[in-house]
């Protein structure tokens, strides 16, 4: 089945932020689906991280709805979002950087597999979160890794170290906030490979500047200009957009 005719997993209607009489997103409107990469761009300030924080639920929303599967999650905070199953990365790198790889994921699973009654058993002989870290690392190509120190990777693997924590939380949705930003060509290429594997078992919001990369993963793609939705369409349909074309792309494009 094509996964623009299935139900939505995550909604988001008329999603609305102020901040004084500041409107920094304006009644914003788009839907995630399994199986598709949903690419949000737009020059700095245009209100994509904002967007991306009111459907984590790291600020509260001024005006509009989110439904998760179906069901609203408006009102809910954060970490009952994440309960549920979303997941997200940040610009900045949040590792443990003095831990082994497998340690961060270990952490990121117990974190979502909480088990206060169990005071006796030592959090690394967990089974069932080493074995969800160790599914995570596998997921991201990180699986030979498992034992290195997070802080000694490139910068690409602590970004891709970041998306198998997330992971770890068993997400639906992934919310992921400028993976590529600071990476080389083959950084990118091993990141842009694991987001298309990725996409087979979850909806992605990808929050990007590289043009390039965007048009080479996205399925859909919501263009953004001072807090608005001034498009939302296929890649080559916007790639073909005037206004986008006017707003951000510009010449190298056309």
């Amino acid at each position: 089945m094509n996964p623009t005719h299935a139900p939505a997993l995550l909604q988001a209607s008329g999603l609305t932020r102020r901040f004084g009489g500041l409107t920094a997103v304006d009644k914003v409107t788009l839907s995630l689906h399994a199986g598709q990469v949903h690419a949000v761009i737009g020059t700095n300030g245009a209100g994509k991280s904002t967007l991306i924080n009111m459907l984590s639920g790291e600020i509260p929303v001024s005006a509009g709805s989110i439904q998760l599967a179906g069901e609203d999650i408006t009102r809910l905070p954060q970490p009952r979002r994440a309960r549920l199953g979303i997941g997200r990365s940040y610009q900045r790198t949040t590792i443990f950087p003095t831990f082994s790889v497998l340690e961060n994921c270990r952490l990121a699973a117990q974190a979502a597999l909480q088990r206060p009654w169990n005071i006796w058993e030592s959090a690394r002989e967990c089974a069932a979160s080493n074995d969800i870290a160790h599914e995570a690392l596998e997921a991201t190509g990180l699986a030979d890794a498992a034992h290195a120190n997070a802080g000694s990777m490139s910068h690409g693997g602590k970004r891709q170290l970041e998306i198998a924590m997330c992971l770890a939380t068993r997400p639906r949705v992934l919310l992921l906030d400028e993976p590529l930003a600071g990476m080389g060509a083959e950084e990118t290429d091993r990141m842009l490979n694991m987001l298309a594997r990725l996409k087979q078992t979850h909806a992605v919001l990808l929050v990007e500047h590289d043009m390039d990369a965007v048009f080479r993963v996205a399925d859909r793609i919501t263009v953004m200009v001072n807090g608005e939705v001034i498009a939302s369409d296929a890649p080559e349909q916007i790639r073909n957009n005037p206004a986008v074309h006017v707003a951000y792309l510009g010449d190298a494009h056309t």
